[in-house]
């Protein structure tokens, strides 16, 4: 069963509409009902606490589309949080390339995108919308707002639990404006709505910031693994501050190896496990591996319907095979290169369940537009394990929740500080790449080994977590991305790859939002 979080976000989050328009993305939510009506009873403030889960899963207040959180902007492709994501953390590397001529989407793949892109201008606003439903909320659940709206007892308990919970939101938001684009337009629940334009926060005071507020909620924060699926709990926090510390050298100039360990042993600690089917973690019921799952957005295909969650990965790699993804209909879109799936090559002729692929024998691309060139990824599916019937009749709309914290994440981070000077056991790390590879080739434990290094523990990483948000992130830490030490096919859009310009690490500050708020300033190079 779905939990509830996921049952409420498009039955309630008409209760908040934040709007805004192409040219005004740094301007505060505008209600268009009041916070006395709003939060005038407990299910009000649910439908908000839902609202703001439900930023990273839904872009409006009516399905697919239609009453647009952000307007100006295609709801379908452009103002999506995981979609837009992944066009940026993915797109960008060896695991993706696109087919389709969707105004600038190639540029993603060819490392040549600009200020004016209309895709960047999406990823920038949504967060940040995201972050503004937050600081409503923080604002409207004070003590005194709840106790002066005679909601007390076991309510008044909820709300003030819930605010934890909205703080790790807001911090992962800015997380994302600080890997993707190194400083971030900067609002918290202390600023008046509607007043001087919002202040800009440079890449290291936001890693300080996102670090205060996740130590600072930890005690409030529900135990790890007491909270129902779908909400965040201490080991989400433990998990983003484990990711933040691993890419700190990038984000701050100074290495934290050891913190980074520290935090993601705190989560190994905590009582998840490895669930023993690597496919089953990305089909239509995946909620049944919630053990391996620190924090998943959920995603619905009745009531998260939209066009950029899960949706998106269900049918953009699917073309007249979309039977096997279990949607009607393919959208010929996204594939895989033959850098990626040569990780995959084993000289013990065991199978890696984790290589899920098709058209491998068209992998060589000549033509980036056309689809039937290149490995088809068949990573996510809307198909049930159990084969019952997905939710959304029309197999438009996928269940498949997103997972952002996996515990073979936690392993990974462990492995690689350890490398890296970060302190814990070598052997312990060994043992943890051990799990996940004796799990990837079918717990046979023909994928053992016995030594790592860092090019191990990066290769694992893509083959653990392809299609899940990482790969940008791990070329930049470990100089890949844009140098010429590693290519692979269409890099910088040439067919057999080439560096480019070091600037691309870094997204650019939309022009549009430099226009509107002149506290911004270009990142360098753009």
């Amino acid at each position: 069963m779905k939990s509830s979080i996921r049952n409420i976000i498009i039955a309630s989050v008409a209760a908040v509409t934040a709007t805004s328009c192409a040219k005004k993305l740094d301007l505060y939510p505008q209600n268009d009902l009041t916070p006395a009506t709003v939060y005038s009873t407990p299910e009000g403030y649910k439908s908000v606490l839902a609202k703001v889960y439900g930023g990273l899963a839904t872009t409006g207040n009516a399905g697919p589309a239609g009453a647009s959180d952000i307007q100006g902007l295609d709801e379908g492709s452009q103002s999506p949080f995981i979609r837009g994501f992944f066009n940026c953390e993915e797109l960008p590397t060896d695991e993706a390339v696109v087919a389709w001529n969707d105004q600038t989407i190639k540029d993603f793949h060819n490392l040549r995108w600009s200020s004016s892109d209309p895709f960047l201008l999406g990823m920038y606003a949504r967060p940040i919308y995201n972050i503004s439903v937050a600081n409503e909320y923080l604002r409207e659940s004070t003590d005194e707002k709840v106790a002066g709206r005679n909601i007390t007892g076991a309510d008044a308990d909820a709300i003030k639990s819930s605010r934890a919970e909205v703080r790790f939101l807001r911090a992962f938001n800015y997380w994302v404006m600080m890997d993707l684009f190194g400083k971030s337009t900067f609002i918290t629940e202390e600023n008046a709505v509607g007043t001087d334009l919002p202040k800009e926060i440079g890449r290291a005071d936001l890693f300080k910031y996102i670090e205060d507020e996740l130590l600072a909620i930890d005690g409030d924060l529900a135990p790890a693994k007491t909270i129902e699926y779908g909400r965040v709990d201490q080991a989400a926090a433990w998990a983003l501050l484990a990711r933040m510390y691993l890419n700190a050298e990038v984000y701050t100039g100074t290495p934290r190896w050891a913190d980074a360990l520290t935090y993601a042993k705190k989560v190994i600690d905590a009582g998840y496990a490895l669930q023993p089917s690597y496919p089953m973690l990305f089909m239509a019921d995946n909620e049944k591996q919630k053990d391996e799952f620190i924090f998943a957005v959920n995603c619905d295909g009745l009531n998260t319907q939209s066009y950029g969650n899960t949706t998106f990965f269900v049918h953009a790699p699917a073309g007249d095979d979309h039977d096997v993804y279990g949607v009607g209909g393919g959208w010929y879109g996204y594939r895989t290169t033959s850098a990626f799936v040569n990780l995959f090559e084993d000289n013990t002729g065991a199978t890696d369940q984790r290589a899920l692929f098709s058209n491998q024998t068209n992998a060589a691309i000549n033509d980036i537009s056309d689809f039937n060139q290149g490995v088809h990824v068949r990573k996510y599916v809307n198909v049930r394990s159990d084969g019952g019937a997905t939710k959304d009749v029309t197999r438009n709309f996928s269940d498949v929740d997103y997972p952002v914290f996996r515990l073979s994440e936690m392993y990974l981070i462990y492995a690689e500080c350890n490398l890296r000077g970060g302190g814990g056991d070598a052997a312990t790390a060994l043992s943890y790449l051990n799990k996940i590879r004796t799990r990837a080739y079918g717990n046979t434990g023909s994928g053992t080994i016995s030594e790592f290094d860092l090019q191990t523990v990066l290769d694992e990483r893509g083959r653990e977590l392809y299609w899940e948000g990482h790969r940008r992130t791990d070329l930049i830490r470990y100089g890949l991305l844009t140098s010429s030490t590693y290519l692979w096919p269409w890099k910088g859009g040439v067919g057999s790859g080439t560096g480019v310009d070091s600037k691309y690490n870094i997204f650019p500050i939309p022009a549009t939002n430099l226009t509107s708020n002149t506290n911004l300033t270009q990142n360098d190079g753009y």
